[in-house]
């Protein structure tokens, strides 16, 4: 099982840098299936938006079909999924979760707007929301779980929100827009406009006011889910907080330049929330000895 865990912190290394910086300011023994975790969500979206991929329905269903099948055989099948179901029974994590996380994949493959915020709210339970559901076993609470829990739902929404905000132009080429459309006509944007600032690589200022509305309240949604971070176990949180500060901290990088360039952090923010993070990670280990 080592193994199937090493090649989860890889992917996860790879492909998500700020949630992985997050990551080392975890208890070691939490890390591992926090790494299973991030890994199967980016095998089913490699699956939807990765090159190359021929039935990508299927290959979702079969993914399905394989995670199944190592729940209910326990055998080894994938590195992934070796990992994945150590962790759902080591932390007891609703298998539902990951239903409803794979059955939002499916709607990228067929659904490429939304016509406002309930609309997306549907596909963002699935997306967002169970993701922060399937960490907060792993994270551990100070309080009864289920007090806990719309806390980690939004706190999902708001960083996925702040994914679709920062990643406008990607999602464009994949024929997906995410920003809801009434929020988008109520300032006289649609698809046309946005894929002429990103063809020409040109602001427009009705795109930044819509930019600009979605980013409040992307910032409310923060806002109602930080005081969550106080109900997990006191190791858990420098981690969600230095992964909280950072990903609100892309917000305010967005503008209409996030349709043609990917926006980031700077190194140096990064290391400044960090390292007072690995400090309060440090102090709550040894409180709790």
């Amino acid at each position: 099982m080592t193994s199937a865990y090493a090649a989860c912190r890889r992917v996860n290394a790879r492909y998500g840098k700020t949630f992985f910086l997050a990551t080392k300011l975890l208890r070691p023994e939490q890390r591992p299936a926090v790494h299973a975790l991030y890994a199967f969500a980016r095998w089913a979206d490699e699956i939807v938006d990765a090159a190359g991929v021929d039935d990508r329905e299927g290959e979702l269903d079969r993914l399905e079909r394989l995670l199944d099948s190592c729940m209910k055989s326990g055998e080894p099948s994938n590195p992934v999924l070796n990992a994945l179901t150590d962790t759902m029974r080591r932390y007891n994590i609703d298998r539902t979760l990951f239903t409803d996380f794979l059955e939002s994949m499916r709607m990228d493959l067929h659904v490429t707007e939304y016509a406002d915020l309930d609309a997306l709210g549907v596909y963002m339970h699935g997306s967002a929301e169970v993701i922060g559901l399937q960490m907060l076993p792993v994270l551990g609470t100070v309080v009864p779980r289920a007090d806990a829990e719309p806390y980690a739902a939004r706190l999902g929404v708001a960083f996925q929100l702040t994914n679709f905000l920062r990643d406008v132009g990607e999602d464009l080429d994949r024929g997906r827009v995410y920003l809801p459309q009434d929020v988008l006509s109520a300032h006289g944007v649609d698809r046309d406009l946005l894929q002429w600032c990103r063809c020409g690589r040109r602001a427009n200022v009705r795109v930044q006011r819509a930019l600009d509305d979605l980013v409040a309240h992307t910032h409310a949604i923060y806002q109602l889910a930080e005081p969550g971070i106080d109900m997990l176990s006191p190791a858990s949180r420098p981690c969600m907080r230095t992964a909280f500060t950072l990903y609100r901290d892309i917000l305010g990088l967005v503008g209409c330049e996030v349709l043609w360039r990917r926006v980031a952090v700077p190194n140096s923010r990064r290391l400044a929330v960090a390292v007072p993070g690995a400090g309060r990670a440090l102090l709550a280990r040894a409180m709790s000895k």
